[in-house]
């Protein structure tokens, strides 16, 4: 596919990875780390971080759009794909949303169906090698066709709701739908 048929309106080529973010990147000690995966499924699992890392994992390559105006194309991520977590806990039927929790209280809400795309992960690698924390190691959830911030850093926590909340930045004015081919950028 040409290049300016992959990068939405309003949005340059950038080849770096900007690191940006809101307040302190955490310390991971892998010894107390876990990911809870929690509400409308059938099977609550806290997950440790060497059992999360054993799950099979998918690689993917994806473009990513930052609010900001940068786009990076061709990017690599490995992790768990977000549809085969969500198998291991069986979401219920009146789920309709995700909340991923991360550290210091950040959230990131997206809509269930968004994120059992094909290319969603929870990743623990960028371009075959582990993220860097700034990038959020140890777990970062990657939802390419969706602006940047909806691909939360820091994840602990995974939430199925029937209703739908608004994340961090959506509390602050960004919009909900965050789709950076129709430029939802702010509400």
């Amino acid at each position: 596919m040409p290049t300016q048929n992959r990068v939405p309106p309003g949005q340059r080529l950038t080849d770096r990875f900007p690191v940006l973010h809101y307040g302190q990147v955490p310390r991971f000690d892998p010894a107390t780390w876990t990911l809870r995966v929690f509400g409308l499924v059938e099977h609550e699992r806290v997950f440790r971080y060497e059992e999360f890392t054993a799950l099979p994992t998918t690689r993917i390559v994806a473009d990513i759009h930052c609010v900001t105006g940068w786009s990076k194309l061709d990017t690599v991520w490995e992790g768990v794909l977000f549809r085969d977590l969500a198998a291991l806990v069986v979401p219920k039927p009146e789920a309709r949303y995700v909340m991923f929790h991360c550290e210091y209280g950040f959230t990131a809400n997206l809509p269930l169906d968004v994120v059992m795309d094909d290319d969603v992960l929870l990743a623990w690698k960028y371009d075959d090698k582990p993220l860097t924390p700034e990038h959020g190691f140890p777990l970062r959830a990657v939802v390419p066709k969706r602006y940047f911030w909806k691909s939360a850093k820091w994840v602990r926590g995974v939430e199925f709701m029937a209703q739908d909340r608004l994340g961090f930045w959506e509390q602050y004015g960004y919009n909900n739908s965050a789709d950076p081919w129709k430029e939802e950028r702010y509400a």
